[in-house]
């Protein structure tokens, strides 16, 4: 099942995506920046603002402003580095526990790194009724695989061991890294932006309230630039949905049967899963990296994972894997 989804070139568009952002992001922040300039140029003018010549004291200004944008962009990059996993953990609640606080998850999580050679991630819990799990770290070091309260409460050893070897997946094929990324440029463009239309439609609507006659027609302008800068964040945000190939999530379970030799534990697992996977509280953007996650957008062309049964259905094709008999209250339906 590994190789007939490629792997390697999975591997490969994974690192080369995830270099991509991280060179385009400074560009992105650059422009915005350009924009805010001349808005700033053009808002200074009042009534009598010209938007080109605004434009064109803005490139003027862009050799002077660049270096500090460009001084800002390497603090944040440190900043993300260092703290991503604390952000993401203080977005969903998460809390890191040890061998001695949970010895049975702890040890199928050694046993699978064991298995694979590889470095043992941190192991975290959400004290959360709902069903699901992830992986995050910028490598395999930092690292770590996340599982709520109601998966280890509702699963049994082996499908709470697929569940597991899902996510180390998930750090094996830089999955984790390419949505790090994409969830730190997505939230610090987003929040640049919002504060950006906010001050403008704010202040738009307070001239055309407040202003002088015939000061309405440029609180229009101002409010049409706002909506623009708005529609260029929602797309940006869409573009990088984009990136995340929702094939991540067939190769992360083609993994676990891989390093479990059982398809059908990954099956009842997800089915299971499918059934309550809402973890109250969490991000649209952190839920990207969730296990599963049903919210689809609009008619699921935004939806960062495929449906539960087309996943059911690969494992059953092409690992042989069955759907376990249905029993009263036992597995949900998906």
């Amino acid at each position: 099942m590994l190789a007939a989804t490629g792997l390697r070139s999975h591997i490969w568009n994974n690192n080369l995506k995830s270099i991509l952002l991280l060179a385009g992001f400074p560009v992105l922040i650059l422009g915005l920046v350009y924009a805010m300039t001349a808005l700033f140029f053009a808002w200074g003018e009042g009534e009598q603002a010209d938007f080109g010549r605004a434009a064109g004291e803005a490139a003027y200004a862009m050799p002077m402003v660049t270096p500090w944008v460009l001084l800002g962009v390497a603090i944040w990059f440190g900043i993300a580095w260092l703290s991503h996993q604390a952000i993401i953990d203080a977005s969903t609640g998460a809390k890191k526990v040890s061998r001695n606080d949970e010895p049975e998850l702890y040890n199928l999580l050694e046993n699978l790194c064991i298995s694979r050679g590889l470095t043992m991630p941190a192991l975290r819990i959400i004290e959360t009724p709902a069903l699901n799990a992830y992986a995050s770290g910028l490598t395999e070091k930092q690292a770590a695989v996340t599982v709520t309260r109601g998966l280890m409460e509702k699963l049994d050893r082996d499908e709470l061991e697929a569940v597991l070897a899902h996510e180390l997946t998930h750090i094996i094929n830089r999955d984790v890294r390419l949505l790090v990324i994409s969830i730190i440029f997505v939230g610090i463009i987003s929040f640049t932006v919002e504060i950006m239309v906010r001050g403008l439609l704010h202040g738009s609507l307070g001239r055309a309230g407040g202003g002088r006659r015939g000061s309405g027609g440029n609180a229009g302008v101002f409010i049409l630039v706002a909506m623009a800068m708005a529609a260029i964040a929602w797309l940006l945000a869409m573009v990088i949905r984009f990136t995340l190939s929702r094939k991540r999530e067939y190769m992360a379970d083609a993994g676990a049967v891989e390093l479990t030799k059982n398809p059908d534990a990954m099956i009842s697992a997800l089915m299971k899963v499918s059934g309550n996977p809402d973890v109250e509280g969490a991000p649209a953007e952190v839920r990207q990296m969730f296990l599963h996650d049903r919210s689809s957008g609009f008619a699921g062309m935004f939806a960062t994972h495929p449906p539960m049964d087309k996943r059911i259905a690969a494992l059953e094709r092409y690992a042989g894997g069955n759907r376990p008999t249905p029993r009263a209250g036992a597995v949900p339906a998906v």
